[in-house]
């Protein structure tokens, strides 16, 4: 299955996780399993290429050919560890888009 016909969502965040949702082609979706989430193992072997730390996190089931992603603000999409420097300027990113203080 061709690699280039999955799609990927700008990412989007909220005070806790950075998402993204993984659009794949809905033949190579019906061939996944309906029950369970899936490793990173998976769905990299799937053709899904993404930096380190994402976490296969829900299954949508009305669109199961959708996948949804995130990881913690912060982290270091090289190593996919948690940078508290990261963290801070991610966190005040999120804040000024909203105008939140704090």
């Amino acid at each position: 299955m061709s690699s280039s016909r999955i799609e990927y969502s700008e990412k989007y965040a909220d005070e806790e996780n950075e998402y993204r949702h993984v659009i794949l082609p809905k033949e190579l979706a019906k061939t996944l399993p309906k029950t369970r989430l899936l490793s990173e193992n998976e769905w990299r072997s799937i053709g899904v290429q993404q930096s380190r730390g994402w976490q296969h996190y829900a299954i949508h089931r009305p669109e199961p050919h959708i996948l949804l992603f995130r990881r913690p603000l912060g982290t270091d999409p090289q190593t996919g560890a948690i940078d508290p420097e990261l963290k801070r300027m991610a966190l005040e990113e999120y804040k000024g888009q909203f105008g939140l203080r704090g």
